[in-house]
């Protein structure tokens, strides 16, 4: 929601063209917000209709589930990308997070609620490290964090000699199992309660205007008074919460934490990072973030995953699918952004 601008700024010099501004009902229709609704609507109802078991309350469950895990490993991704920058080491954090957690469990038999917490503050300070190094070496987020990725992960392979924790408490895998609302899972509702943090954070609060500020322009926001490298900072040991968070959600819906959780060295959870937040809108360039259109992104690439899939179409082919929409969300984004600023309508 923006401010509305001085009485001074909005009196037209004579002769000057006033410029149109769209109206509420048209700025709405061409959100990524709107635009994304849409679209899971139209998906649901042709898998509901060509999948008779699409809308079981199992098959509903079991998208929740995977809607609230891929979200916030979108959200991971969201909290860096606000800068304008970049982290491919968020599953190779998720997955130090959760083999922590269930080392923390079976070896040093910490109770649950102090390993959740140990996890989340490891997936921090990793995050940490890497903004720490972003900010000191002054080299681009993107190489540090795949250099990152295959030290994280190499660390915790050689820690843990590739062994899994199959042992967790009985109440590990009955969180994950556990419905609130019908076939609502609680993974999905503890993401949600994450994404009204973040908008408590990204809209109201100081910090969340720094990072704003920081990522669409990190020279003025200097200028300005906002430290941006300490910033650059706390985002990337968000991204390191976040991503630990859903590893810690992941772990629950499996009921035991392993090291290929989130794939070699992370890179499965890469794709489903990048298409939730861009296609919610989030710019790759910084400055501007959409936690709702993050949680519908994830949303339509689960609802569109499911339905391949239960259609008995390749995983090589979904894959392939998913990198193609990627690729054309971006280019799709950038024209429309074009169209609407030669309009004068942003």
């Amino acid at each position: 929601m923006t401010t509305a601008a001085s009485d001074s700024a909005t009196t037209p010099e004579p002769g000057a063209a006033e410029v149109p501004r769209p109206s509420v009902t048209l700025q709405v229709l061409l959100s990524n917000e709107f635009g994304l609704a849409a679209l899971i609507a139209v998906a649901v109802v042709i898998f509901a209709t060509s999948l008779p078991g699409f809308t079981s309350p199992f098959s509903l469950f079991t998208l929740s589930r995977q809607i609230g895990i891929d979200t916030m490993i979108g959200l991971a991704m969201m909290a860096v990308i606000v800068t304008g920058g970049l982290d491919l080491s968020v599953g190779a954090i998720g997955a130090c997070a959760a083999m922590f957690f269930g080392f923390g469990l079976e070896q040093l038999g910490l109770p649950l609620p102090v390993a959740i917490v140990f996890a989340l503050l490891l997936g921090a300070g990793l995050g940490a490290i890497n903004g720490i190094t972003v900010v000191r070496s002054g080299v681009h987020s993107f190489i540090i964090t795949l250099a990152s990725m295959s030290i994280f992960f190499g660390v915790m392979i050689y820690l843990t000699q590739a062994k899994g924790f199959n042992g967790l408490p009985p109440g590990v895998a009955a969180f994950g199992r556990m419905k609130l609302v019908g076939p609502v899972s609680v993974l999905l509702v503890t993401t949600l309660a994450v994404c009204a943090g973040l908008l408590v954070l990204y809209r109201f609060t100081a910090l969340g205007r720094q990072m704003l500020s920081a990522g669409a322009n990190a020279r003025a926001a200097e200028l300005s008074g906002i430290e941006v490298g300490r910033t650059l900072i706390f985002c990337h040991a968000l991204t390191g919460a976040l991503a630990a968070l859903a590893g810690l959600m992941l772990t629950a819906r499996t009921g035991a934490a392993v090291p290929s959780m989130a794939g070699h060295l992370g890179q499965d959870w890469l794709l489903p990072a990048f298409l939730a937040p861009v296609l919610g809108g989030t710019l790759l360039t910084g400055g501007r973030v959409s936690v709702i259109g993050t949680l519908l992104g994830a949303t339509f690439v689960t609802v569109i995953t499911s339905g391949l899939l239960l259609m008995r179409v390749s995983e090589f082919w979904v894959q392939a699918f998913l990198g193609l929409m990627l690729l054309a969300a971006v280019l799709i984004d950038k024209a429309r952004h074009t169209l609407l600023r030669r309009r004068g309508m942003i």
